[in-house]
């Protein structure tokens, strides 16, 4: 491509700031949540959007939506899209979208042959439904992999893109079937919960899903982040927020959120607003979104 590549690894946030001032980059690849983390290291120095030199971003490694490509590119001034691939078969480049698009990533059919197959009986399903991404190597030589389990969920159509491209194009990854949460009877993975948070105001998107067990009846709760225009107005400290009798805007916030998530998932959880700043970041890593206590 005749670009210069900056092999800076993950973490180490205050270098990668530093980097990006000084070589002006336009491009950054990275996981989507540590985009996020990126973006809001930049707006702690002052630096807007509009100062820095990033154009594009390619994110992926970990599940997630359009409630956080929003997050990411409004922090640093990109279009995001999303890149799909695993160690297994070759790492990144599996499948990628097209920045005019961001709709879907378009696998490279040249190389892999996909199929989505249903997580319990590993029968092939129709185009169009969610399943777990099977992928069979056609060129790889040194190890040749044939159906092998990646354990994503999404789905896979081939209708042409918007650009006229024609390769199957694969959903955002809903989860990892391992990563799928049975509450009372009901399948949830994280990223349909957060598609529910992008259309709730006062909060921003980061949040954390703790399960417990209370005798013989599972129970999650969800923490979330207040935004800071919504914190500020509140007059309280991060550390008394939890301890609020009542505050009838939090109170309304919180139904909101109860309410939204029971009637798009199906569940009943108990919403936790949280401090800005007070849910744990990407250091450059994949960000898990769940504690389970269930077993501990």
């Amino acid at each position: 491509l005749g670009v210069t590549v900056v092999p800076v690894s993950g973490g180490m946030t205050e270098r990668q700031l530093m980097l990006i001032q000084d070589l002006k980059p336009e491009v950054i690849a990275c996981t989507p949540s540590y985009a996020q983390t990126v973006g809001e290291e930049f707006k702690k120095l002052a630096i807007g959007p509009d100062e820095i030199s990033l154009k594009y971003g390619i994110l992926g490694a970990e599940p997630w939506t359009d409630a956080i490509r929003k997050s990411a590119e409004d922090g640093l001034g990109i279009k995001a899209t999303n890149i799909y691939g695993l160690s297994e078969i070759m790492g990144p480049g599996v499948s990628n979208e097209a920045v005019e698009e961001q709709d879907g990533s378009y696998i490279w059919e040249d190389h892999f042959y996909p199929e989505i197959v249903d997580p319990d009986t590993g029968e092939p399903l129709p185009e169009g439904e969610d399943g777990v991404l099977v992928l069979t190597t056609l060129t790889k030589e040194a190890l040749p992999l044939i159906r092998y389990w990646t354990g994503d969920i999404c789905s896979i159509t081939r209708e042409v893109g918007l650009t006229g491209r024609t390769h199957a194009r694969m959903s955002m990854i809903r989860g990892r079937n391992d990563d799928m949460l049975i509450i009372r009877g009901v399948n949830v993975f994280p990223t349909q919960i957060e598609a529910v948070l992008n259309d709730i105001d006062d909060i921003e998107m980061h949040y954390m899903l703790i399960v417990t067990r209370e005798g013989t009846m599972d129970e999650l709760e969800l923490q979330i982040e207040l935004s800071e225009p919504t914190f500020n107005n509140l007059n309280i400290s991060p550390e008394n927020i939890a301890s609020v009798p009542t505050e009838p805007k939090l109170d309304d916030l919180k139904a909101r959120i109860k309410q939204r998530v029971k009637d798009t998932v199906g569940i009943n959880l108990n919403p936790t607003l949280m401090a800005p700043k007070t849910i744990e970041r990407s250091a450059g890593g994949k960000l898990r979104r769940i504690t389970d206590k269930r077993n501990s």
